[in-house]
């Protein structure tokens, strides 16, 4: 049961007013769209679904979940173990620097709301986001399920963003897009709970190269 303060940090954890630059990145979306293959709502709705689905589901939601762990336990080894596994996972240069990227901001800002080891990681170059949200959630009391819950709606919401600007869609097709996706998401996190260490891992290899196309890509807005 999650009580109104932690839902209310959870809200400001998981908003796009957050600010540490998450809407700089497409991972991938923007070279996807260049290249032709994402050029419609439908279109965007697979492309979304398919990395939610074979990613972010069996790889950062259980990995979110055991770093929560990590951090409730003040388990500093495993807090490190899982976020050299997290890092290990991506499959691009871009994307590992996104988490660095990110993961520093939020190790900043969770410094500047006086999070109990936050400064620590501050100085990591290896920190990544789903570090430093597990943090948050764990000193800001929001349950797990939750804050895995919250971490995908974040990604969700800001793939849409992207799909939004770069498609581009309207605005009313995005909100159709992520009431579609979103009512898939409870789904996944209770999978990425369940899975054990050993069964995580996923891939789509589209993802993948649309992420290593788009470090070359010549004129871009986004950063991934």
């Amino acid at each position: 049961m999650i009580t109104d303060l932690a839902l209310l940090r959870l809200l400001q954890l998981v908003s796009p007013g957050l600010p540490i630059g998450m809407y700089s990145y497409s991972q991938g979306l923007e070279r996807a769209i260049d290249d032709g293959w994402v050029t419609n709502e439908g279109d965007t709705g697979r492309w979304i679904g398919g990395i939610l689905e074979r990613c972010l589901s069996r790889v950062d939601l259980p990995i979110v979940a055991r770093l929560y762990d990590a951090w409730a336990a003040d388990d500093s080894d495993a807090v490190e173990r899982w976020t050299r596994t997290l890092i290990a996972h991506r499959e691009t240069a871009e994307l590992r620097e996104e988490d660095r990227q990110t993961g520093q901001a939020l190790a900043r800002l969770s410094e500047s709301l006086d999070l109990a080891g936050s400064p620590a990681w501050s100085r990591k170059p290896e920190a990544t986001l789903a570090t430093l949200f597990a943090l948050a959630a764990v000193r800001w009391g929001i349950p797990k399920r939750a804050a895995v819950t919250g971490y995908g709606w974040s990604w969700l919401e800001n793939q849409v963003l992207c799909a939004v600007k770069l498609v581009p869609l309207g605005q009313v097709a995005g909100q159709r897009l992520l009431r579609d996706l979103a009512a898939d998401l409870p789904a996944w996190v209770e999978e990425s709970l369940a899975l054990t260490d050993e069964q995580i891992g996923g891939s789509v290899f589209a993802f993948a190269l649309a992420s290593s196309r788009h470090e070359m890509q010549y004129s871009r807005l986004f950063r991934s």
